[in-house]
């Protein structure tokens, strides 16, 4: 039956050609945004994991940072431990050296004068970010400086900041407030040979500017006065400091070590990330364009087809003339 009324082929063909349409519009949204998956409504569950996983990615971003500001510490504090201990093994040689029958032990006391001094400069320029990992000066014993050096999500969903953790009472040089805290102005008991194997001597090394000389300790300083047995004393007592500073040194050359991995580690997690993200809602670009030039044909078809059926209305016109 051909009605005026009703034209069923120009509804079939409007209805096919607003499909096409829709098509499109979500190609070229796609092809204009680069997503596939662009906001909740075009995936509901791949946009929830993406957008929980770009979040994780800006805080592996920041613990990158904070990798790289502990890094920078770190590295302050052993280029200043390092220094002390050139200093300190010069130290050492120049008590050496005074053993020596007939030489001048005041003028040997003034260059170890001045060596103290720039263990003490070093030590208090050992300074980033207001830290100072070698030098104290306040009443609180040196605690414990935590780096941040990962963002964990675990299966449940719950999340966790892990820490690199450094022992600054391990690295402390001077230490005003309380000598015995600071391996520079502790006490250091030694066998200075009166009694072989047993502790007969105790030396520091520097007295701090403000800071209270151990109870007991004789300070590593020399004068003609000075005798063998006493400068084997100092000397023993320096070669301890030297072990003490060394295995901190060494302490620290590992943490830099363990940043320098995690901070690559975080920088290839961040990129592997970042993929699966794209995996999940990045569109084929290939694709897509395929799909705009097959869509843009069938909407030329469709509009073809709608024109052909609001036609077939118009023929009726020739039965009545």
């Amino acid at each position: 039956m051909t009605s005026i009324m009703t034209n069923s082929a120009a509804m079939a063909a409007l209805q096919t050609l607003r499909s096409i349409n829709t098509n499109m519009e979500t190609t070229q949204s796609r092809i204009s945004s680069g997503y596939r998956v662009e906001t909740a409504a075009d995936n509901a569950a791949y946009w929830s994991i993406a957008t929980t996983m770009r979040s994780d990615n800006k805080a592996l971003s920041t613990v990158q940072d904070a990798l790289g500001l502990g890094a920078a510490k770190v590295d302050t504090a052993y280029s200043a431990m390092d220094n002390a201990i050139q200093v300190i093994s010069e130290i050492k040689a120049k008590l050496v050296a005074a053993r020596e029958p007939g030489v001048d032990k005041v003028k040997i006391n003034k260059e170890i004068t001045e060596l103290k001094n720039q263990l003490s400069s070093s030590a208090e320029s050992a300074s980033f970010s207001g830290e100072n990992w070698l030098f104290n000066t306040n009443a609180a014993a040196p605690g414990i400086k935590q780096i941040v050096s990962s963002f964990n999500r675990a299966t449940d969903g719950s999340v966790s900041v892990a820490t690199l953790d450094f022992d600054t009472s391990e690295s402390m040089l001077i230490d005003t407030s309380n000598s015995s805290r600071g391996m520079l102005t502790k006490s250091w008991q030694v066998d200075d040979g009166t009694t072989p194997g047993t502790a007969s001597a105790t030396y520091h090394l520097i007295l701090a500017s403000g800071g209270t000389a151990p109870t007991g300790s004789n300070i590593v300083s020399i004068s003609t006065a000075t005798t063998n047995t006493e400068l084997d004393g100092m000397i023993s007592a320096v070669d301890a400091m030297l072990s003490k500073l060394t295995d901190a040194a060494s302490t620290l050359g590992a943490i830099t070590t363990r940043i320098d991995m995690q901070d690559s580690f975080v920088a290839n997690l961040m990129d592997v990330i970042d993929k699966g993200i794209g995996r999940l809602v990045d569109a084929d670009m290939n694709e897509e364009s395929t799909r705009l030039k097959a869509l843009q044909t069938q909407q030329q078809l469709g509009i073809q087809s709608l024109a052909i059926a609001n036609t077939n209305s118009e023929n009726i016109l020739k039965l009545f003339q």
